[in-house]
């Protein structure tokens, strides 16, 4: 189960950062990024940190769900791992001054299902993120009926952000370029891994 656990990880690591690309805007070196190092440098280490900081976040509720995926299947009590991970999560939000009782339902549900797709992953035959996947969702269409209901709770959250936020361009704006990004990436995926004849 620790290889899976590997495989299902680094896909999710992977598929952030790829989101990630998508969604934080690289400005186009300017003439002061050549004459003057040190913007360069500055510019380098100002997207490195954003870009870890969105990973970290975009990978949150995913991790919950995929460690608790693992505690289940080795027998421990869903209900219990839940309320712990419902008590994490308030937290966090609490912490980062986003608490609302929409985004944390929101952020529960997608734990919930991810918990359920983690856990067939987990039990199945593959030795990488494809294999699985296949393993588990037989058809195209078994595994778009998944995708779909992952991205309408992914998007119910972002809307309820943007509610708790405010609706001002610089809250809305990355969460449709983060939408469409996963929209194409999740397209891409399905194309690649239920091709004619695979």
């Amino acid at each position: 189960m620790q290889t899976k656990y590997g495989v299902i990880l680094s896909y999710e690591e992977s598929f952030a950062r790829v989101v990630t690309m998508g969604v934080i805007a690289r400005k186009p070196l300017t003439v002061w990024h050549l004459l003057i190092p040190f913007v360069f440098i500055f510019d380098f280490l100002r997207v490195k940190s954003e870009t870890e900081i969105f990973v970290r976040n975009f990978l949150f509720t995913k991790k919950l769900a995929l460690d608790a995926a693992v505690d289940i299947n080795k027998g421990q009590d869903r209900q219990s791992i839940l309320t712990k991970i419902e008590n994490e999560t308030r937290d966090r939000l609490v912490s980062q001054k986003l608490y609302s009782w929409r985004i944390h339902q929101g952020q529960m549900a997608e734990i919930n299902l991810l918990i359920d797709h983690y856990s067939k992953l987990l039990g199945t035959e593959g030795n990488n993120y494809e294999s699985l996947v296949k393993n588990v969702y037989k058809t195209r269409d078994q595994y778009e009926a998944f995708l779909h209901q992952l991205t309408s709770v992914e998007r119910e959250i972002d809307r309820a952000v943007i509610v708790t936020l405010g609706e001002a361009e610089e809250v809305w704006e990355p969460m449709v370029l983060k939408q469409t990004t996963i929209d194409k990436i999740r397209a891409k995926g399905i194309n690649k891994l239920f091709l004619e004849g695979r």
